[in-house]
């Protein structure tokens, strides 16, 4: 049972006088950009779904959103920072579309978006200094991380998902030998255990991703965002095969796709600025997964798969941000000075 209580941030002398950082500001607004996309989904989520146990589990997710966006702003009007704009069901979410999805997807969307939470709460703890920025980023890691255990569990409960697999245990500690770096030329190693836990975890996320890219292909209504999400789902699809394969051909498990748990409605419950920020974010927290993959891993093969995927990730980023540039949909956190224009 989740017994936090409600975050209450302390206003000490400190946080009264001290100025926020660029790396303050800049946590601050991509924590309430990306906590009022998620609102409008769950938000949506709720309207639809009909098991219990997911139901209360959105609920909670829908509360810790709520909370981190009134906090988010409770700092930015002290501080006289203007509210980002964000996302609003009233502009973004269309509450009587029916049902795109089924109830089992809700939970593994949750584990994604949860993990993404995590890595900007994780990377924004040693970057803040100021003490009631400190003070929040450590509770919304904290509160973030309660929800993941039970999202594990209802996973677990519910027979929706499976652990990584099972390795021998070493019989002692050792040394990599000549060709531990193989991967096309030579005898190939058998993968290790960060190598299978990076595999395992990208299928993870780009099953739940490719499911939902195919989801907005299907509903979307502008032939140029269409066109750009079905080349991203091609893609994904074909990085999830590869993971597969790499498991696969060593006798280990691997999560399986969720395209199943798509309906066949095209009536889009989103507007098309809500679903290219989402796949726009989706794809970054990739980009970084496909750099933590890459600083684990030994095998040639491995490091030129996940290159390869990171381009074809990088220019889908580049395109989805061009045509929100082109519609006046992309809100841009805050810049430094632009000192050669104040010297004239």
């Amino acid at each position: 049972m989740d017994t936090r209580e409600p975050l209450n941030i302390r206003s000490t002398k400190t946080a009264l006088t001290e100025k926020l950082t660029s790396a303050e500001m800049g946590k601050l607004w991509a924590t309430y950009t990306g906590n009022s996309m998620s609102k409008c989904y769950l938000h949506y989520f709720l309207q639809h779904v009909e098991d219990r146990e997911i139901k209360n589990l959105l609920k909670k997710a829908y509360k810790l959103c709520s909370e981190f966006l009134n906090t988010t702003e409770a700092i930015f009007k002290k501080e006289e920072f203007p509210i980002p704009k964000g996302f609003s069901i009233e502009e973004d979410i269309n509450l009587d579309a029916p049902r795109l999805f089924e109830d089992e997807y809700y939970v593994h969307y949750l584990k994604y978006t949860a993990k993404a939470g995590m890595s900007i709460y994780n990377v924004a703890l040693p970057l803040v200094f100021r003490e009631d920025i400190k003070e929040f980023f450590i509770y919304c890691l904290k509160a973030t991380m309660a929800l993941m255990e039970q999202i594990k569990e209802l996973l677990m409960k519910k027979g929706l998902i499976s652990k990584p697999s099972i390795i021998p245990l070493p019989e002692k500690a050792d040394f990599a030998q000549k060709g531990f770096l193989n991967g096309y030329i030579g005898q190939k190693r058998p993968l290790h255990a960060l190598e299978i836990a990076h595999l395992y975890d990208n299928i993870e996320n780009n099953a739940a991703s490719k499911a939902l890219i195919m989801a907005f292909s299907q509903v979307c209504k502008k032939e140029e965002t269409r066109e750009l999400f079905i080349r991203g789902e091609k893609f994904t699809h074909q990085h999830v095969e590869l993971y597969m394969e790499k498991l696969h051909n060593e006798g280990l498990s691997a999560p399986s796709f969720l395209d199943h748990l798509v309906t066949t409605s095209t009536v889009s419950p989103f507007s098309e600025k809500i679903m290219l920020f989402h796949k726009t974010d989706m794809f970054s927290m990739k980009i970084r997964s496909f750099g933590n993959s890459l600083a684990v891993n030994g095998r040639h093969d491995l490091a030129f798969m996940y290159t390869k995927g990171l381009t074809q990730i990088a220019k889908f980023v580049e395109d989805a941000a061009k045509i929100m540039i082109k519609n006046g949909w992309m809100e841009h956190p805050p810049y430094a000075a632009q000192r050669d224009m104040l010297s004239k």
